[in-house]
């Protein structure tokens, strides 16, 4: 059990299906059913799984039965696992200029236009309503912003950062200059 060395998110189990030992995935993927394409699946410590079948299922997700898990306890053991390959198993195809790997996206510093820092993606969401990313920065908390063409301008991995626009990503209000909520003074209506 080897750990990647250049590791690329390729799916995340969610729910036993049945009794046999199949589990719901949620892939991220172009194409769900191609997860086995690449090869075997990795977890962060090393386990291997190998897919021995994969199908459709509800929701966006598909079903998948791993060897060695064959019953509904071992399934559910997996819930939340996050499975990888490594880089080098996916077909040299160059991506087109809107698509990313998460991967590549986490640790780039986010700016403004006037270069103010709003701290480096952390993690990549998607909660089914589009992909968020995650910012943290130096004494801030951590805030999520939507990953679309209003709020990303730009994605310069030469640089190693993203351009934003503050009010698109909601990190700032319009007409505010500072990134601090706008509450009323007590008294004020």
């Amino acid at each position: 059990m080897a750990k990647l060395n250049d590791p690329v998110l390729m799916a995340t189990i969610g729910a036993a299906q049945g009794l046999r030992g199949d589990v719901r995935v949620r892939c991220f993927t172009a194409n769900p059913l191609s997860v086995g394409d690449y090869g075997n699946l990795h977890a962060e410590d090393g386990t291997t799984f190998e897919i021995l079948e994969v199908r459709p299922g509800k929701n966006n997700m598909i079903v998948i039965r791993f060897r060695g898990v064959n019953d509904r306890n071992a399934a559910e053991a997996l819930r939340g696992l996050n499975l990888y390959i490594e880089r080098e198993n996916l077909p040299d195809e160059e991506l087109d200029d809107e698509e990313y790997f998460y991967a590549d996206l986490e640790g780039l510093e986010v700016f403004d236009q006037d270069g103010k820092s709003y701290g480096s993606v952390s993690a990549i969401f998607d909660f089914g309503a589009g992909d968020l990313l995650e910012l943290k920065g130096p004494g801030r908390r951590p805030v999520l912003i939507p990953f679309n063409e209003n709020a990303i301008l730009e994605v310069d991995f030469s640089e190693r950062h993203i351009l934003v626009d503050p009010i698109a990503a909601g990190l700032i209000d319009e007409g505010r200059d500072d990134d601090g909520p706008d509450f009323p003074t007590p008294g004020e209506d």
